[in-house]
């Protein structure tokens, strides 16, 4: 059989073989769920969307800070209290490009981006473990200490999307049709 006609036979032999490899499995874990899947599908879009029910304070959020979240990030939101452990109030004018520090008050765009952070990484020795009104309550102090939002400002699913942050309009957002 010349080459060129034992080409295709080759073709078909080499696909049919693949595609046979292709659909065996290791037979390792099981489908998920929409169940299975909901509670990690906590992510929380710069409008809002996603966001629990709930509400919170600084008053409230000071408390907690105090006990869950000030050994790591300083008795002030100075930070370092641990190595990694950022400053969360403060930061210069974005001036320098990268070289300037990022921090809540001058890089964030969305004030449910640090609700969002909040409820999924903190504390770091726990995350995922606080409370919805915990983490409004956490957002509502750190807002208030960078004084983006009044102390006695109730952050909740409502206004909390509405808290416009310094940097928000220096942001451009890749698919803006879908906030």
């Amino acid at each position: 059989m010349s080459m060129s006609k034992l080409a295709p036979v080759l073709a078909l032999a080499l696909s049919v073989s693949v595609t046979a490899a292709f659909a065996q499995t290791p037979g390792l874990g099981k489908p998920l769920t929409e169940a299975d899947i909901k509670p990690w599908d906590i992510s929380i879009l710069p409008d809002g969307t996603n966001l629990p029910p709930g509400s919170g304070n600084a008053a409230t959020g000071a408390k907690i800070y105090t006990e869950k979240c000030a050994v790591c990030h300083g008795v002030n939101l100075e930070g370092n209290a641990i190595p990694g452990a950022t400053p969360l109030v403060g930061g210069p004018p974005l001036t320098n490009g990268i070289e300037t520090p990022k921090m809540i008050a001058n890089y964030y765009a969305y004030a449910t981006t640090v609700f969002d952070f909040i409820r999924r990484a903190m504390p770091g020795t726990s995350p995922l473990s606080l409370k919805d009104d915990e983490v409004y309550a956490l957002t509502a102090f750190i807002l208030s200490k960078n004084k983006l939002i009044g102390e006695n400002d109730v952050m909740d699913s409502k206004n909390l999307p509405l808290v416009k942050m310094p940097n928000r309009d220096n942001f451009i957002l890749p698919y803006p049709d879908r906030i």
